[in-house]
């Protein structure tokens, strides 16, 4: 595992530099920062601000080399899981309900403490979201001090405008309560309510079935990733061929792209 501090630490002779701005995907670089799994890796691209993660056993092999030859993307440190640990110690005390902090305190004794976590914290909605903002705040933390020590400035991602709504005459009449006021806000009320199925399913699996589902989940994941990153290798071979003066690729640039 490595070692929290590294996350706050710039690599190893790394130059000093003006900072580079960043259109960050705080969800993505959260998720990015607290999973240690030691099969998983991480990169943020210091162009788009896309986080690409990397599965050992599911991704094409040669994927870090490709990554390593790409000075776009720069490897994530995620938290430590001792430090990650004690951030349930810190926060069990500050549970009210006294039944729920002996549970949780013994949930987290031995192997197997984070699921065991996380299973206790699944029938306390109220105490579950806290920990979901309790954790995410320490998270923010290290992203930040992370991104600091890179010379990062985070930016706002880029917005994607929205088809034009149609003409009020057009719109289908909704009642006033169940209208929504915006996109936006259908996005979120959609968002709760796939969470909140997600959850019930994931109350009526197994341990068992829940790291099937989660395995699987990360093998899409890494598919994606891997193909976006391929296409987007293509596509850099491309422009330098079409350049005028440009020379033609390697044979190991036409072997890695294909």
């Amino acid at each position: 595992m490595s070692n929290s501090n590294a996350a706050v630490r710039p690599s190893a002779g790394a130059p000093p530099g003006p900072l580079r701005e960043v259109p960050v995907d705080w969800e993505a670089l959260e998720d990015a920062f607290e999973n240690n799994a030691p099969e998983v890796h991480s990169y943020l691209h210091l162009t788009t601000g896309e986080v690409l993660r990397v599965v050992d056993g599911v991704a094409d092999p040669q994927m870090h080399v490709r990554i390593a030859s790409d000075g776009n993307y720069l490897r994530i440190d995620p938290v430590s899981s001792r430090e990650q640990y004690r951030w349930m110690e810190r926060f069990i005390p500050m549970v009210d309900d006294v039944d729920l902090r002996d549970k949780l305190g013994q949930a987290i004794d031995g192997k197997g403490a984070f699921r065991r976590f996380k299973d206790v914290l699944m029938s306390y909605a109220a105490d579950r979201e806290r920990w979901f903002v309790f954790r995410s705040e320490r998270l923010r933390t290290f992203m930040e001090a992370w991104l600091n020590a890179h010379a990062i400035q985070p930016i706002a991602r880029p917005v994607w405008a929205e088809t034009a709504p149609a003409p009020e005459s057009e719109l289908p009449p909704e009642s006033a309560e169940d209208s929504p006021k915006s996109q936006g806000g259908r996005r979120t009320r959609n968002a709760e309510t796939m969470r909140q199925q997600l959850n019930e399913v994931a109350e009526a699996l197994g341990p068992r079935d829940l790291d099937l589902i989660v395995a699987f989940a990360e093998f899409l994941k890494a598919r994606r990733a891997a193909r976006g990153f391929a296409h987007h290798h293509e596509h850099m071979l491309q422009e330098r061929v079409a350049a005028p003066g440009a020379a033609a690729p390697s044979k190991k640039e036409d072997e890695a792209s294909s």
